[in-house]
C-alpha cells in the first residue's frame, strides 16, 4: 500500500473547513485533517507526520506567523500553502506545486 500525502488544514470557518477536507480526502492518495484554532493545529501537527500544511481563510496574520514558525521548527522541510479562495482548481494546483517542489 502506498503512503498517502498527509495534509493539515488550518482555518477558522467550520463550513469551509468541511468542504476543503472533503475535497482533499476525495483525492486519491491524499488524506487531510483540519484544525479550527492554533492550539488544535499545533497539537495535531505534533502527533502526526504531515507532508503539507494548508492555511486557509480567517487565519489572522499573527496566528499564521506563529504556526509557520512552530511547524518549521519541528519540520524544516514542511511545505506550507496559503489558500484564501480562488476555487477548487486553484487550491489543488497550489498543493500539487508545493508537493512537486518537495520531491525535487
Amino acid at each position: 500500500m502506498l503512503n498517502r500525502i498527509q495534509v493539515l488544514v488550518t482555518g477558522r470557518h467550520a463550513e469551509i473547513m468541511e468542504t476543503v477536507l472533503t475535497l482533499i480526502n476525495n483525492t486519491p492518495d491524499w488524506e487531510a485533517v483540519g484544525a479550527l484554532d492554533d492550539e488544535q493545529a499545533i497539537e495535531i501537527f505534533q502527533q502526526r507526520r504531515f507532508d503539507l500544511v494548508l492555511i486557509g481563510g480567517g487565519v489572522e496574520q499573527e496566528s499564521e506567523a506563529k504556526l509557520r514558525a512552530i511547524f518549521r521548527f519541528q519540520n524544516p522541510l514542511i511545505r506550507i500553502v496559503e489558500y484564501f479562495g480562488g476555487g477548487t482548481a486553484r487550491m489543488f494546483e497550489d498543493i500539487r506545486n508545493a508537493l512537486e517542489i518537495q520531491e525535487k
